[in-house]
């Protein structure tokens, strides 16, 4: 039912000939369809539900640090057939979406662990791990967009923005999100599509030679009011 109302509705008004697509919203491989639609969706569904029992009380750290480390392995090798794979072909754009892809996770991951070492003291395997991830969502609605530069840029600036979404921004607001979707998922795909009407460039991909600020902030806020809206819906 989500699936039906919030996020097949996104797909097409990018991908399939929508308005968004036809006024000329980028999104290589999902950085708004996928991970603003659902961090969103998510904060939603977090501030609708509520908190766990205990939430703020007791201590509900990751506890399992090894299967925190496969996990990210696992996502971030799937990642590189997600990325590259929205090339459709296997071409020169898909190896640059790929290399993309790895060079923003790296970023990304010593963005976060620098912004970790100076408010926590120091820097940890989780933080390392959740830089990795930030990165793969920055540079996923830019992959094919962008050069390396641009990725690297890409990376090392949402390292630290996801950090904000998923620690100072929770502890303000004081919702329980439990694997930060927004924090990660719903920040960094914000940051990585407005990046990439700042880093698109036609010399990698022609599709990029209307790349606009502006336009990518259109399309994103059309993302969170229909997301927003629609999990609502689907919760009631």
């Amino acid at each position: 039912l989500w699936h039906l109302i919030v996020y097949a509705p996104i797909c097409h008004q990018v991908w399939g000939g929508g308005w968004m697509g036809g006024m000329g919203v980028l999104d290589f491989a999902g950085g708004a369809v996928v991970h603003v639609n659902a961090g969103v969706s998510g904060l939603v569904c977090a501030l609708v539900l509520g908190p766990r029992h205990g939430f703020g009380r007791d201590n509900m750290a990751p506890h399992n640090l090894a299967y925190t480390a496969i996990g990210t392995g696992l996502l971030f090798v799937g990642w590189l057939g997600f990325n590259a794979g929205s090339a459709w072909a296997a071409d020169g754009i898909a190896a640059l979406a790929a290399f993309n892809t790895i060079l923003a996770a790296a970023a990304a991951s010593l963005g976060w662990l620098a912004v970790e070492w100076i408010d926590h003291k120091r820097p940890t395997l989780l933080g390392l791990l959740s830089g990795v991830v930030a990165g793969l969502v920055g540079i996923t609605p830019a992959a094919g967009l962008v050069d390396p530069k641009g990725a690297f840029l890409i990376g090392l600036i949402s390292g630290p923005a996801c950090y904000a979404g998923a620690v100072w921004l929770k502890r303000a607001l004081k919702y329980d999100d439990s694997l930060d979707a927004f924090g990660v998922h719903g920040v960094g795909g914000l940051v990585g599509a407005v990046l990439t009407g700042v880093f698109a460039t036609a010399a990698v991909n022609p599709v990029a030679a209307g790349a606009d600020v502006l336009k990518q902030l259109i399309g994103l806020a059309a993302v969170i009011v229909w997301s927003g809206v629609g999990a609502f819906v689907v919760l009631m």
